[in-house]
């Protein structure tokens, strides 16, 4: 059957989760944790007892390849048995280690999604600034170990904007603020195309509000197990926080009815098995508050998320600078927070109308500048928003025409990954 009649796979590897799930599907069919353990043991083993003896040794490297386990299990056989060593594969955006990366992508294909490789097209997703030579790796594998018909390899921030696609129009120009697990990215997108120069990071994301959550309540000497303080800090990340308008009014609120705005976490010690309960108190607008002050984090950094992304627009050719504000998706587990969009677009509308009435001012009023349009856009799909645009352009026709195929790739070799087209789907 022709791999073009079937729906392509589409996995976005981000550095906290990794979403997979299949073309058309408007949810990925798995959200799981990047991270995979694996059995060390087996070598250690051989080296110990059998230094001599090459075929123990090998013996024990196809063994220790075939015990592994990601995602919630890796997490579960870390904590139940010490022979098991977690990895990373991926860290800030970029694939460190490529053994565990295509480890992952293995039990991916064949245990998550149970499907022939040979017999659908992929999809994967990079994020901007990626070395050509991490996409000639991507591509080794995939068409080496994978033997895939075709892959394409998107921009993440590219099908974030194409998550916002109508069957009207497709907006394909404006700025995808990603803040994920690891890595928190401002991006401008001119008619599907990344302006690499302007490209703006911040050193803060969802895992320093997780470590921010985790001091404050080690601060306040709440009762927490230290092995289980990071897994509830996120935890009460998920469930609990939120972001405010005001910090001093928050602050106020939570002294006059602690009962209304103060939560319990209830949670079970894992060594001795004895319920515990913590208070979650300011905490719960502390921990959003670091992306738009984040001095009261890390003193390494003290410019706002808000800022950041003016000065990716300002740092942008200036013909496209209205259509940037006025399109700013936001990307990412880490913008769930409730209000997030609403406090972005109101701190960056002060920020603009500031710049605007300054440049009146300097004219003495002879010329009036038009008013800046600054629109936030917030979705029900953001958190998997990279995905969803991929499950979206993956399900065009043009989508198969622009892949890299098997064939191109035994004729040309792993170069021809190096660059990925954007074609007519995406506008």
């Amino acid at each position: 059957m022709d791999p073009t009649s079937r729906p392509a796979v589409v996995i976005d590897n981000g550095t906290g989760y990794t979403k997979m799930g299949f073309a058309g599907n408007v949810e990925p069919c798995f959200i799981l944790p990047t991270v995979v353990a694996a059995n060390e043991s087996f070598l250690s083993q051989a080296k110990s007892s059998l230094k001599g003896s090459w075929a123990a040794q090998h013996n024990a490297g196809v063994a220790a390849d075939m015990d592994f386990f990601i995602g919630d299990e890796a997490l579960a056989k870390s904590r139940s048995s010490s022979t098991y060593n977690l990895r990373y594969p991926i860290e800030h955006g970029q694939v460190e280690d490529w053994d565990a990366m295509e480890r992952y992508w293995q039990q991916c294909v064949f245990n998550y999604l149970r499907c022939d490789p040979e017999d659908h097209y992929f999809l994967l997703t990079e994020s901007p600034l990626t070395p050509p030579e991490s996409r000639e790796y991507t591509g080794e594998i995939l068409f080496e170990t994978f033997n895939v018909p075709g892959l394409y390899i998107a921009v993440n921030s590219v099908l974030a904007l194409a998550a916002g696609y109508t069957t009207s129009k497709c907006e394909m120009t404006g700025v995808v603020v990603d803040v994920g697990d690891g890595a928190t990215r401002v991006v401008p997108v001119a008619e599907g195309y990344v302006i690499a120069s302007c490209i703006k990071s911040l050193p803060i994301a969802g895992k320093d509000v997780t470590l921010f959550i985790q001091q404050l309540m080690r601060e306040r000497g709440e009762n927490i197990p230290p092995e289980d303080s990071f897994d509830v800090a996120r935890k009460v990340k998920e469930m609990y926080c939120y972001t405010c308008s005001d910090i001093v009014k928050e602050y106020n609120k939570h002294d006059k009815e602690p009962g209304k705005y103060i939560k319990q976490w209830k949670g079970v010690k894992p060594k001795t098995g004895a319920p515990y309960t913590c208070d979650v108190g300011y905490e719960r607008f502390l921990g959003p508050e670091v992306f738009f002050n984040p001095e009261i984090y890390s003193n390494d950094f003290i410019t706002s998320l808000p800022a950041v992304i003016d000065k990716c627009i300002q740092s942008a050719p200036i013909d496209t600078r209205r259509a940037l504000y006025k399109n700013i998706v936001l990307s990412g587990g880490s913008t769930m927070f409730k209000d997030f969009g609403r406090r972005l677009q109101r701190d960056l509308k002060k920020i603009v109308d500031a710049r605007v009435l300054a440049n009146n001012a300097r004219t003495g009023g002879e010329i009036t500048s038009q008013p800046v349009e600054v629109n936030v856009v917030s979705h029900p799909v953001q958190r998997f928003a990279v995905w969803f645009g991929g499950s979206v352009l993956s399900s065009t026709p043009e989508f198969f025409a622009s892949c890299r195929t098997k064939e191109e790739y035994e004729e040309c070799g792993a170069s021809i990954c190096r660059t990925n087209p954007v074609f007519k789907g995406m506008y």
